[in-house]
């Protein structure tokens, strides 16, 4: 499938920078498809020809090009024009019945790199309105900033926040002194309800805004320059429980400041669900940390029952829960600590060898070597497998290394598949297999039903017990 990237990468002509170039402008040119109601195409030259290697379809319009043509390269038709373009590096516009076609030469350093056509649907029937005359102003401007290297901006975020706005959201036109020239419909609306009952045409949107604050309220750092139009950025007004978010674009003719475009949009309630998701989320942290404090208290209160026990199988099984409900607590330690219902089991892995080697029934040394990565495990399986391996290495331990030896894990992750082996150096396992104690029956029971998964008993080549698991991983 062809992309711009690997577009790119088939010609040696062009610099890193260039490269960067045309990476800023596709991902900026959305707003140019919006304001001019047209299709984008990006043609870049390669050696005896050009390619059309991007397209952005409007929002604001019907799109003249339904199918994918990237990768093609440019039609005989428009060949002549394009090169005619790309050799001059001015503007040209052609017209027929229904189509409006203008190609606008990439400027980069100096020197044109590509060329940009727009494709306008020319509506005989329409009566041009006060909007399309604004509108085909800016787009006029934001061509010639193409074509004189101006345009994608310098400074402009390379990321927006959820919730930025688009040309479809509504349009504001400043003047170079900040005053408005045009406002739309949607845009009136969103001042309106944040409090601005004057009109916006013919006053300063700065200063306009100013009055809408209260002593106490604290406006974005970054406001004075957006609602001006002198930075290329993103900025919101919080007023009388009204959020709207700002973006504005400088706009300059001949290198000169001509005023700017300022989209807007209404974010109230996109912003009041993402606090809610932001309190459910400390929530759930709080409750993790909860569930592991209580989890730690029972798991403390086994060991003293264990210690008190006269029956030495009592003691064991009471030893054995106690360090199975440490595990489920090493979970709960992992997900208080993270927004997300995932934990870094590698972090939880390490806490739970400590445990092992620490509890476990051998008076030798015993050492543990891990390779490889077990990567992010949702909360749901975190639980299920840290069981499932303190079983499996503790039994290796207690049963296997009595006299001491070693362990090796090596997990390896294949997106949502977990291979897992773990291997001793001890006695090896019986033909009759792994025995059918609690212990075993927890580990398969959890394989199977909560990991999706298998397990194997064998005896290593080079002797000792080898487990070997193939789980899979919910995403």
């Amino acid at each position: 499938m062809p992309t711009l990237t690997k577009i790119l990468e088939r010609s040696e002509r062009f610099t890193e920078d260039e490269r960067k170039w045309f990476h800023q402008l596709v991902g900026d040119w959305q707003t140019i498809a919006d304001i001019s109601f047209a299709d984008l195409l990006l043609y870049i030259p390669t050696d005896d020809e050009f390619i059309t290697a991007a397209h952005a379809r409007p929002a604001t319009a019907a799109t003249l090009i339904e199918t994918d043509i990237i990768g093609e390269k440019v039609d005989a038709d428009s060949s002549e024009i394009v090169f005619a373009v790309f050799n001059l590096g001015e503007i040209v516009t052609t017209e027929d019945s229904s189509v409006s076609n203008t190609f606008i030469p990439v400027c980069f350093d100096g020197h044109v790199i590509g060329v940009v056509r727009v494709i306008t649907a020319l509506l005989q029937d329409r009566v041009p309105s006060q909007a399309h005359q604004n509108y085909e102003e800016i787009a006029h401007d934001l061509f010639n900033m193409i074509a004189s290297g101006d345009f994608p901006l310098e400074g402009m975020p390379a990321g927006y926040r959820h919730g930025t706005p688009r040309v479809s959201d509504g349009v504001i036109q400043l003047d170079d002194d900040g005053e408005v020239l045009y406002a739309s419909p949607n845009s009136v609306s969103h001042f309106r309800r944040l409090g601005v009952d004057e009109p916006l045409v013919g006053n300063v949107l700065a200063e306009t805004v100013t009055e809408i604050f209260d002593d106490f309220s604290i406006p974005d750092e970054s406001l004075p320059v957006v609602l001006l139009g002198k930075a290329a950025w993103v900025a919101e007004i919080d007023a009388h429980g009204v959020i709207v978010s700002l973006r504005a674009i400088p706009l300059t003719r001949d290198g000169e400041r001509a005023g700017a475009l300022l989209m807007t949009r209404e974010i109230t309630e996109l912003r009041r669900q993402e606090r809610e998701l932001l309190t459910k989320d400390a929530t759930i942290r709080e409750i993790n940390h909860r569930v592991k404090n209580n989890l730690q208290t029972v798991s403390a209160l086994l060991r003293l029952q264990a210690r008190r026990a006269v029956n030495d199988e009592t003691r064991v099984a009471l030893e054995q829960a106690q360090r199975r409900v440490s595990m489920i607590a090493l979970v709960h330690e992992g997900l208080s600590q993270t927004i997300d219902e995932v934990v870094e089991f590698d972090s939880v892995f390490g806490s739970l060898l400590k445990m092992v080697r620490d509890i476990a029934v051998t008076e030798s040394a015993v050492d543990i070597a891990v390779t490889g990565s077990f990567g992010k495990v949702r909360a749901e399986q975190a639980t299920s497998l840290a069981v499932v391996l303190n079983e499996v290495i503790s039994n290796a331990i207690e049963h296997g290394l009595a006299q001491g030896g070693k362990v090796e894990v090596n997990a390896e992750r294949f997106e949502e598949r977990l291979f897992v082996q773990v291997r001793d150096n001890g006695s090896g396992i019986s033909e009759n297999g792994p025995g059918g104690g609690l212990g075993t029956q927890i580990v398969k029971t959890l394989v199977r039903g909560e990991l999706n998964g298998t397990i194997e008993w064998s005896n290593h080549v080079d002797g000792g017990t080898l487990v070997s698991l193939e789980l899979h991983l919910r995403k």
